[in-house]
């Protein structure tokens, strides 16, 4: 009688591009649909306006897509991502979040086109991608009982209920009040980023730069989150005033954070300051957006492109690098291209922000605005894509050891 170690040697995990590992987690199709639709909803508001004859035509469609269907898009890929982590229960993976991108890209195609129809299949479409995501992820949070994130859900429900409003004002034809949804909308949005970024950016900064303690003003950040949640509240029944005053506690307490969080220690780690940048800017906006309301003579152009692209999309890029690197188990590194895409992203928000000048040449700025743009995106993808439709690059591979007793 004797034993051998019988060595079994199976099928090397795949690396090939899997359905499985795409659906597998939120932020994979989510991040990827997100940014190329970035990308290609300003090329066609750029470059060919004249296929905008919907119901959400020119500006309208411009505005409605880069919110909804691009920044908030990217903010519930991140939170069905996160609710795993915070309490162990994957929201949704497999067919239903393939059933949840197939509303999305339903909503983005029929928009596009002609006719009530369409205008009508895109609005429901859209509107079930956000009751979708919020019932998913507040059946993980809700199911768990996860009291500190209790909000989440409810914040993704707002966003869906802004996008409604907006969206009936479009049907109805009422124009005029489009900007104050869009702001709606857009108070929503700032509610969830202000949460999230509050939270990341001081975890990703003492994990990234040896030594580095920073606060993560808890008390400071509930209050910022009141603040504006009563300009959400007093935006909706139009008390400016009240508004002007709770952006700009919200505004202040998010530059006040910023300086706290020693911004000069992280100037030399890209994955940090494109954060820590976006933070500043969006705090800013609070603060345009505050002079806005308060009767300053400030195009509202201005505040919308501070905190649109200089706060949200300065912070996608880097949250969808910095997650993304980490959930698909890979070097906490950035590359060229990944810094490339950085800096065109900073250069597109500059740009943007010169053609709202009096005396500016609007029309050379724009185009090299979106050429930045669109650049900075697909260098995200370029180098992303191969990423999120692969397993993780630390799932076990190659040989496996197994061991069995194999008697004589």
């Amino acid at each position: 009688m004797s034993e051998l170690l019988h060595i079994h040697e199976p099928e090397p995990s795949p690396s090939r591009p899997q359905w499985r590992a795409f659906l597998e987690l939120g932020f994979r199709p989510l991040y990827m649909g997100g940014c190329a639709w970035a990308a290609v909803s300003l090329a066609v508001w750029m470059y060919a306006p004249g296929w905008l004859t919907s119901r959400l035509f020119g500006v309208v469609w411009h505005a409605h897509e880069m919110l909804w269907a691009f920044i908030a898009t990217i903010a519930v890929g991140f939170l069905l991502t996160a609710v795993n982590n915070w309490t162990g229960v994957n929201p949704l993976s497999g067919r239903k979040l393939g059933g949840l991108v197939l509303l999305w890209l339903v909503a983005r195609i029929a928009f596009l086109l002609h006719g009530d129809a369409a205008f009508l299949v895109g609005a429901a479409c859209e509107l079930l991608f956000y009751a979708g995501a919020a019932w998913a992820v507040g059946r993980a949070i809700y199911g768990t009982r996860n009291r500190r994130n209790y909000a989440v859900p409810l914040l993704i429900l707002a966003l869906g209920i802004a996008d409604a409003l907006f969206l009936l004002e479009a049907w109805r034809g009422d124009y005029a009040a489009l900007m104050e949804r869009f702001n709606q909308g857009l108070l929503s949005m700032a509610l969830i980023a202000l949460l999230v970024a509050r939270r990341v950016i001081p975890f990703f900064a003492s994990r990234g730069v040896q030594g580095l303690e920073i606060p993560m003003h808890v008390r400071s950040g509930q209050w910022q989150l009141y603040l504006t949640a009563c300009a959400l509240v007093a935006n909706l029944l139009q008390w400016d005033v009240v508004t002007a005053l709770a952006l700009l506690g919200a505004g202040g307490i998010s530059l006040w954070q910023w300086l706290s969080w020693k911004p000069l220690a992280v100037r030399r780690v890209p994955l940090l300051w494109i954060l820590y940048l976006g933070y500043a800017m969006l705090g800013a906006g609070l603060l345009v957006e505050a002079g806005q309301r308060a009767g300053w003579e400030i195009r509202v152009a201005w505040p919308v492109h501070v905190i649109g692209i200089g706060g949200f999309t300065l912070l996608i890029i880097g949250m969808v690098t910095r997650t993304a690197l980490g959930h698909l188990g890979r070097p906490l590194k950035t590359d060229r291209s990944m810094v490339t895409s950085y800096l065109l992203m900073v250069l597109a928000f500059v740009l943007r922000l010169l053609a709202l000048l009096p005396a500016a040449p609007a029309i050379p700025l724009l185009h090299a605005a979106a050429c930045a743009w669109i650049v900075s995106l697909v260098l995200y993808l370029w180098r992303f894509v191969p990423y999120l439709i692969r397993p993780r690059a630390d799932q076990p591979r190659g040989r496996v050891l197994k061991a069995t007793q194999v008697r004589l």
